[in-house]
């Protein structure tokens, strides 16, 4: 099994799709790397790129054809300033050029060279071929983008250099019980045993600057989300909804910056319905973002980046009015363990599993994350992701117009109530007692997702994105 890392499961990058933009982005950039080290860059004469199934099926929706010509010309998803994308995007039709890596200009027409077929690959249902002639041959590479922004080729070169890394962690882990084993016997926290396998491959002063980052990118994302107003782009005409509602929640306090908006929030008068409105708040401002081709943190898709910062705000603005960098490194730690186990038993990729792999995982990983800061247990954590997913079993992803609009915000909010939910349960359950493990909830998944039928695995072929129609909106 290959090593996954907390930053692995929590990647920074642009909406709306970790699968369809963040990944065919990373994808573009991996060609370009191979192109140069096989010495072929300087001799390109002209690429196009074939999109297949789920890729093609929903990638106008989901921006993969913008990705694609973002990453060919060397703009980084982390850091390229969002407001530059559409002029970079509209000087490629514009003048019919791309400048490859930004650095070699060569004809390229989106329209014709970024070809959308719908037949499928049998490796995986998102795949996409980078096409090139060279000195007047013809080259290839074939790419998968497998869920959270990960990208492999059918034979994985790096799978090896991922196991050997994996083998020298301290405390490899597969299985939720391996898991809890190492916190038995070494009477530690689940968030302890995460930090000392990621203190094998980075020092604890890069892991905490890592993890800061992470943390007020997504703290800036909600931030942005309840100050912007209008309607969604995509032509579904979806207004926004986060603003209005956070300028009901904030009232008059005041505040110039994220961290006094933080504040300012742990001063409102809150009362049940209240926090319901503040977490869904939180949740639909990320995803309002995302949707926007704003920057977010994949955790562990970006369809469903809104939850854990939603609960991690929760805890922050109304459980711990102290709370500071140490319960977030310890829930981020907590949560990206729980990630990384669903993705090594089941799959974070919709096109595989439907919205269970991504809401039902971003929960499961929010409940569990929020419950050690509660203090509950090493069982109680995994208990509480159990919870969370047995509760997302069998849901669907069906987009309507391939857009991450309908339902899929909605469902972040959804996925941030239940996580507390399930946390909140979970502190209340013996141990002993539990009849569902989270090994058997994984399983279950898989099993779910293998029986599922394609139409409802990011497709825009079943379910509301045939049950509504473009024209409905």
């Amino acid at each position: 099994m290959e090593c996954i890392s907390v930053f692995d499961m929590l990647k920074i990058g642009i909406g709306p799709s970790s699968s369809h933009t963040l990944g065919p982005w990373r994808a573009a950039e991996r060609w370009i790397k191979e192109l140069k080290e096989k010495n072929r860059f300087d001799n390109i004469e002209n690429i196009t790129v074939d999109l297949y199934g789920s890729l093609s099926l929903t990638g106008k929706g989901h921006a993969t054809d913008y990705a694609i010509m973002l990453g060919l010309s060397g703009a980084d998803p982390e850091y390229v300033p969002t407001e530059n994308i559409q002029r970079i995007i509209d000087n490629i039709h514009q003048t019919k050029t791309l400048y490859l890596n930004n650095e070699k200009p060569i004809v390229f027409d989106p329209k014709t060279q970024i070809i959308f077929n719908k037949t499928f690959l049998p490796f995986h249902a998102n795949a996409l071929t980078f096409r090139a002639t060279i000195n007047g041959k013809n080259k290839k590479s074939t790419f998968y983008s497998i869920g959270g922004g990960f990208v492999v080729k059918k034979k994985r070169k790096n799978a090896k250099i991922k196991e050997s890394i994996f083998n020298t962690f301290p405390y490899p882990i597969t299985l939720g019980t391996e898991l809890l084993d190492y916190c038995k016997k070494l009477n530690v926290s689940i968030s302890d045993v995460v930090l000392e396998n990621e203190k094998s491959i980075r020092t604890e002063k890069q892991i905490d600057f890592e993890l800061s980052r992470i943390w007020n990118t997504m703290l800036e994302c909600m931030y942005i989300g309840c100050h912007t107003n209008g309607n969604l782009p995509g032509g579904l005409n979806v207004k926004r909804r986060a603003h209005d509602i956070h300028e009901k929640l904030i009232g008059n306090n005041l505040y110039s910056n994220p961290q006094e908006w933080l504040e300012a929030i742990r001063k409102t008068e809150i009362k049940f319905r209240g926090i319901l409105k503040w977490v869904s708040c939180f949740a639909l401002s990320v995803n309002e973002v995302n949707a926007s081709l704003g920057r977010v943190v994949t955790a562990p898709t970006n369809g469903s980046a809104g939850v854990i910062p939603a609960v991690l705000m929760y805890y922050m603005v109304i459980e711990n009015h102290e709370a500071d960098f140490n319960h977030i490194k310890k829930f981020l730690l907590v949560a990206g363990e729980i990630g990384s186990i669903f993705k090594k038993g089941a799959t974070i990729s919709a096109a595989m599993g439907g919205c269970q792999a991504e809401i039902g995982v971003s929960a499961a990983m929010a409940a569990g994350a929020l419950t050690e800061l509660m203090g509950g247990s090493a069982e109680q954590v995994l208990i509480a992701a159990e919870i969370a997913m047995e509760h997302h079993l069998g849901l669907t992803c069906d987009p309507i117009g391939g857009l991450v609009q309908i339902p899929c915000i909605e469902r972040n909010s959804m996925g941030a109530i239940k996580a507390i939910n399930a946390a909140e349960l979970a502190m209340e359950t013996n141990p002993k007692d539990i009849k569902v493990p989270l090994d058997k909830v994984v399983n279950t998944m898989w099993e779910t997702a293998k029986d599922m039928n394609s139409k409802y695995k990011e497709t825009s072929e079943g379910g509301l994105a045939i049950g509504v129609n473009m024209s409905d909106c």
